[in-house]
């Protein structure tokens, strides 16, 4: 894919429906009773993974415009599948599920591509374990084998890793648990799968503890009914429109219709306080998730601090998709931007780690790496080069971005992977795309 630089982003678009979203709230409708209407349900291959791998557990799942009708059958009403599991790339799919499947009475096995399958999955396979289910893996890597076992055990686990994938994977075990199970999490990560199962009324509670933690729990073995769901744009796939658009002086990009979950909206925060111009507006509620506009101009400010911007501890967990976006922000501003405490990078589709150092040397960058991270020099006049996404849609995407304020075109090496998680991204950027 050949980028040319452009001179502004001007125009406005409503982002496809949020992956993270979009995931569970096909799971949770699956573990309802009866039908869910599923609208603006995303178009990532992620999420059709997803769909795919609920459609052989026997569930009925139509679509319709850019709705899906989800047919749930209620906790323990799954069928066993006759063949493998396939989540495709998708992390989220496979932990999740994992979760879900923990506690069924039939065999089942979750595989995935070759990047999926050098992913870890300790992380689930240990409290799941926990709680009494058998699983074999591939030295804790993929493939998963779930064999029956037990009824699973109701646990109090605190997480080792601040993981909103691995936090949803033991929430929905606890679905099919007899009692009450319980994620305690340090650092706040996104509560998608609380705010889903309150919108449909499962049973769960949510609460702090005297140390600032947050203590979620679910009372198993309980069914709940089916509920419409509207499921909010993106917030993830926005932030690199949102991000070209600051970057080049003379934009104005309007995003309507987006999410605006607390746990999502650090990176508008570290944008702005980077000098970006950002405004909200329209704020309500939709499906238990709060949604709004967001109106960006462009040219970046003065930032709110000198010298070289950090970025880590809690706040990683909250920009884990935007951080290779950042590093690029990192090359325009004075001191550049220094990512810390942030080694679950290399842990990604990609080594976002190297493969953001690799591509931000190759534009002529000046940056460090370390283990947890990497500091990048800043301002730097980008130049256009040959770009290696490695497969990674976040890295494809976070580059496509750096093209834009590049000197001289730049190509991007395998870009069908933006399908992941944001389909018709290269559309929608040569459609606002001033040049």
């Amino acid at each position: 894919m050949r980028i040319s630089p452009a001179r502004s982003i001007r125009g406005q678009f409503t982002p496809s429906g949020d992956k993270s979203i979009s995931h569970r709230a096909a799971i949770i409708a699956a573990l309802a009773r009866g039908p869910s209407l599923l609208s603006n349900f995303s178009t990532s291959y992620d999420c059709t993974s997803t769909l795919n791998c609920l459609r052989q557990l026997g569930i009925s799942i139509t679509a319709a415009n850019n709705s899906q009708q989800v047919v749930g059958n209620g906790i323990g009403g799954f069928a066993e599948p006759d063949s493998l599991l396939d989540c495709g790339n998708s992390g989220s799919t496979m932990r999740m599920l994992a979760g879900l499947l923990a506690g069924q009475g039939f065999p089942s096995q979750l595989t995935g591509d070759d990047s999926l399958k050098s992913r870890p999955m300790r992380r689930i396979i240990d409290p799941l374990e926990t709680m009494g289910a058998q699983i074999e893996s591939n030295g804790g890597r993929p493939p998963l084998r779930i064999t029956p076992g037990r009824q699973l055990n109701p646990i109090r686990y605190a997480l080792p890793v601040a993981s909103a994938q691995v936090k949803s994977c033991v929430l929905l075990a606890g679905l099919h648990a007899k009692g009450t199970t319980s994620v305690i999490e340090q650092q706040g990560t996104r509560d998608h799968t609380e705010r889903m199962l309150e919108w449909y009324g499962a049973p769960i509670q949510t609460s702090e503890q005297k140390d600032g933690a947050i203590e979620i729990a679910v009372t198993g073995k309980t069914d709940f009914s089916a509920r419409n769901v509207d499921i909010p744009g993106d917030i993830s796939s926005a932030a690199f429109m949102i991000a070209a658009a600051a970057l080049l002086p003379g934009s104005d990009l309007t995003v309507r219709a987006v999410g605006l979950n607390p746990t999502r909206t650090q990176f508008l925060s570290e944008l702005t306080s980077l000098g970006g111009r950002i405004t909200t507006a329209e704020l309500t509620a939709v499906s238990n998730e709060p949604v709004g506009t967001i109106r960006i101009e462009g040219g970046l400010g003065p930032p709110e601090q000198q010298g070289t911007r950090r970025i880590g501890g809690q706040t990683i967990a909250q920009l884990i998709d935007e951080l290779p976006l950042l590093a690029v922000l990192g090359t325009q501003i004075s001191g550049g931007i220094e990512i810390r405490e942030a080694a679950e990078l290399r842990v990604k589709e990609s080594d976002r780690i190297a493969t953001t150092v690799e591509n931000l040397r190759a534009m002529g960058a000046k940056v460090e790496e370390y283990q947890d991270g990497l500091c990048v020099d800043g301002p730097t006049t980008l130049h256009g080069a040959l770009l290696n996404s490695h497969g990674d849609h976040r890295i494809a995407i976070a580059f496509s971005v750096a093209a834009l304020i590049a000197e001289g075109d730049s190509e991007i090496s395998g870009p069908d992977c933006v399908g992941v998680s944001f389909p018709g991204f290269f559309q929608l950027l040569e459609s606002l795309a001033i040049r």
